[in-house]
């Protein structure tokens, strides 16, 4: 597949997920996901799908510190509705990552290794998004900001408003792009950690 250099740049995200080695997956439960592999799932590279990982990324290193995160032990609330402002994109970024659904693996009879109704949309919280450890009940909140790097509500105007130019229209892929690795490349300043 090809794509961008810079997607290999980025740092991947490391989970264990106890449900991964109960059934054989692999001995260890260790879960490597990179940015490439959301991009695979979302179907796309955007200032949503980058966040959401940003998000993830940092928010787990948050939570977890030097502790490896379990994936499937995570319970993640976001503040808009599915629907409001591409959440729904982020919700399916976070869920991938974390294991957390609103309708995913309901667990063994015991209900261990259950991932059901850890994922909830339009939650009374005061950040973008929560995650909170179901071990130790602590959570972090966090919050997206990507417009201080980027703009793009204003790069699709450019390529594609009424008075776009041809030309901004041909290199719309490669600014979008260009955009997105500017946003990756500056985590800490479109990522806001809330410690709850």
């Amino acid at each position: 597949m090809e794509y961008p250099p810079f997607f290999d740049e980025i740092e991947p995200i490391v989970l264990v997920d106890e449900l991964a080695k109960f059934v054989g997956v692999n001995r260890d439960g260790i879960i490597e996901i990179t940015y490439l592999d959301i991009v695979k799932m979302a179907g796309h590279s955007c200032a949503v799908v980058s966040g959401a990982y940003l998000s993830a990324l940092k928010g787990l290193k948050a939570l977890y510190g030097q502790e490896t995160p379990k994936r499937g032990e995570i319970r993640v609330e976001l503040r808009n509705a599915p629907d409001e402002n591409n959440a729904g994109v982020t919700g399916s970024v976070l869920s991938n990552i974390t294991g957390a659904a609103e309708n995913g693996f309901g667990g063994l009879n015991d209900g261990k290794f259950r991932r059901r109704n850890l994922l909830f949309y339009s939650a009374s919280i005061k950040t973008d998004i929560r995650l909170t450890r179901l071990d130790t009940r602590k959570s972090v909140g966090i919050n997206y900001r990507p417009q201080r790097v980027g703009n793009p509500a204003g790069l699709f105007k450019s390529a594609f408003g009424p008075d776009a130019d041809p030309e901004m229209t041909r290199t719309f892929p490669k600014r979008f792009q260009e955009m997105v690795k500017a946003i990756l490349q500056n985590a800490d300043k479109v990522i806001e950690i809330v410690t709850e």
